[in-house]
């Protein structure tokens, strides 16, 4: 009989934190916190953050006198370098292991080769810190679900485990399942486990034990799936390749209420030339566009008015003189004065790739000419990064930084990694 195959479940510790501390060894030890955009909630914790009870997702004004109190170290988020520094440990898993999907920007699961043990997967976690800096917690198990159980102990006993756990070649995989409650199983949130506590299923462990017979009646093929996945049922397959992209939305809140359409429409510029970059990396074209604008549901003293509009593109695209110019003409079709807006956007759908669009019989031939966007994107990966581009069309605006639309980053670091005038120094 051959052996069960085995996954792994890599994380990164607390990982926007933790690239904070990468290029800025005074951090270690310290309470840290990263802030989500518009520098409005707490997204990321340092272990010594969260024993200060600073709770996951609490606004950052609610949690001033402790940040006072205890220098607690605030950052805003700095995706670029959380985005380069997740693609320098997912190049590692890739060098060593057979299969990877990268399941999130702190996250891969991995096909394990037949030979690998405990061992092998501390030397890895030890690489991937000495490498890059970032430490990772690793759960072994047969299947996803039981392979982020296994994660799950090794994150929250780190000082038994040393951040490395082996589900099924444990002494007692069955007392760590009767120590985890049913909400702490990947896929189980708060509607699925009340129907399970309904059940009289409290603990992964009686989940597991449960008779699959009122599982399926009560939670159908979705809880069934997750019954499976606990008795060592692979259920959810590795996925080497991600699924095609169906849309890209590009948006993001301003920093302070915006009422001219010029703002507006230089905001939603920068959104499209975004959104245009993304899709042309996927090789991807556009066959429909969505704009919308949203005021600040928030605020009950002032009038709301939060619209959106779509339509079908005369041919697939993505270029984006031609994106905008379609978003610019969405934009004004919906705009109206007297609101206070807090944000806008643009959802390029119905992808396609451009390997197999087929085009019309008078269209212009996509190859013919300079190609600027490519050109444009290729300078702007080079010298400078996606938020923070060195080439931008007028559309856009020449002084970004000072626009009332500019989202809040007060407390940004560097990006140390992909950009020529904020790399590090190193002074001896």
């Amino acid at each position: 009989m051959a052996p069960m195959p085995r996954l792994a479940l890599v994380d990164c510790n607390n990982f926007f934190c933790s690239c904070e501390r990468v290029f800025n060894p005074a951090l270690n030890g310290k309470p840290v916190v990263v802030l989500s955009n518009n520098d409005g909630c707490i997204i990321s914790r340092s272990e010594e953050a969260k024993a200060l009870g600073i709770p996951m997702g609490a606004p950052l004004h609610e949690q001033q006198e402790v940040i006072r109190k205890y220098d607690v170290r605030v950052f805003s988020s700095n995706y670029t370098l959380y985005g380069d520094m997740s693609a320098r440990v997912m190049s590692i898993l890739r060098d060593e292991m057979p299969a990877i999907e990268v399941y999130s920007i702190d996250e891969a699961f991995l096909r394990l080769p037949s030979d690998f043990t405990e061992e092998h997967a501390r030397a890895l976690r030890a690489k991937v810190l000495q490498w890059t800096g970032i430490p990772v917690c690793i759960g072994i198990a047969t299947t996803k679900l039981l392979a982020k159980l296994a994660n799950r102990h090794a994150k929250k006993n780190k000082a038994l485990t040393g951040g490395v756990f082996d589900l099924p070649n444990s002494r007692d995989p069955d007392g760590i399942m009767a120590a985890t409650p049913s909400d702490g199983l990947w896929g189980v949130g708060k509607n699925l486990a009340h129907r399970l506590k309904g059940m009289g299923v409290t603990t992964a462990l009686e989940f597991k034990q449960a008779d699959p017979a009122p599982i399926r009646k009560s939670l159908g093929v979705v809880g069934e799936r997750l019954l499976r996945e606990l008795n060592g049922i692979p259920c959810l397959e590795l996925e080497e390749m991600p699924p095609d992209r169906k849309g890209v939305m590009a948006s993001r809140s301003f920093g302070s209420a915006v009422e001219s359409v010029e703002e507006l429409e230089e905001a939603l510029a920068n959104h499209v030339a975004r959104a245009g970059e993304k899709i042309r990396r996927f090789g991807l074209l556009a066959t429909r566009m969505e704009v919308f604008l949203r005021t600040n549901r928030f605020r009950k003293d002032e009038r709301q008015y939060s619209p959106g509009i779509g339509i079908t593109l005369e041919r697939p695209t993505h270029s984006t003189a031609e994106l905008m110019t379609s978003a610019r003409a969405l934009l004004h079709r919906i705009y109206r004065p007297g609101y206070r807006y807090k944000k806008t956007g643009v959802y390029l759908a119905n992808l396609v790739s451009e390997d197999e669009y087929q085009p019309g019989l008078f269209d212009r031939p996509r190859n013919a000419g300079i190609d600027v966007d490519r050109i444009v994107d290729e300078i702007n990966r080079r010298l400078g990064d996606p938020k923070n581009p060195v080439i931008t069309r007028a559309s856009q605006g020449t002084d970004r930084s000072g626009k009332g639309w500019k989202m809040r980053s007060q407390r940004h670091s560097p990006h140390y990694t992909t950009d020529w005038r904020e790399l590090p120094v190193v002074r001896i």
